[in-house]
């Protein structure tokens, strides 16, 4: 179970926003690829969740790059709903695009999904569950604004 990690945050279930202290998620990694299609990348994130034995088994897998595109998508969407009442619809549907943000020599395109046929009713309901999460994603952010504030110093 341990091979191969490197960083280890055990009793996760603990914290697991609003499943704290019920959810299957018991323990979240950081180390080499366990899973082969990731086995490529040189660090992942791991979710471990516990078998009906109690024996931790992987859930799931992601490179630390996707780890980071998530957030940085997160983010993107975290700025743009503080803006986005300005809009009838909660977006501009002649211009759905957010943002392009620079990776890799390309672009990360951010913008409001319009090929999905309820985009009206799940944008508000989104918007709505964002501002419902308030203190969970507040205090996350406020930890990692600390800690990348403190990376940049080094």
């Amino acid at each position: 179970m341990n091979e191969n990690v490197v960083i280890a945050s055990n009793s996760y279930d603990r914290i697991d926003g609003r499943n704290a202290y019920k959810s299957d998620i018991k323990r979240i990694t950081l180390g080499l690829p366990r899973l082969e299609e990731n086995k490529n990348m040189q660090i992942a994130a791991q979710i471990w969740k516990s078998d009906k034995d109690g024996k931790l088994i992987l859930d799931r897998e992601l490179p630390i790059h996707q780890v980071f595109d998530l957030m940085i998508l997160l983010s993107m969407a975290l700025l743009y709903f503080k803006e986005a009442y300005r809009f009838p619809f909660l977006y501009d549907p002649d211009n759905p695009k957010i943002d392009r943000i620079g990776l890799q020599g390309d672009v990360l395109p951010v913008e409001v999904c319009i090929d999905n046929k309820n985009i009206n009713v799940d944008i508000k309901e989104f918007a709505q569950s964002l501002n419902d999460l308030g203190e969970i994603i507040g205090e996350r952010q406020r930890v990692l604004g600390r800690i990348l504030d403190e990376l940049e110093c080094y």
